[in-house]
């Protein structure tokens, strides 16, 4: 996952965790607004949710944050 998509994956998880609580699940099209205007990026969150992880379409947004810091 490019730098830029991993900073903006834990700023959404953290932001999520601070709203609504450690608790809360999300999945990987909470990276990205409503408009499909960037569907490489999409495909490439897509890929490693999906294939490379094997996660369900909603997982915790701790554990996604978790995650993408330890490949950092």
């Amino acid at each position: 996952m490019r730098a830029s998509l991993r900073q903006k994956a834990i700023s959404v998880c953290d932001s999520k965790i601070a709203q609504k609580g450690e608790n809360v699940g999300l999945s990987f099209y909470a990276f990205f607004s409503n408009k499909n205007d960037n569907p490489e990026l999409l495909m490439e969150a897509a890929e490693w949710w999906i294939s490379i992880h094997k996660l369900d379409h909603f997982e915790k947004a701790v554990k996604i944050r978790n995650l993408i810091q330890g490949e950092s």
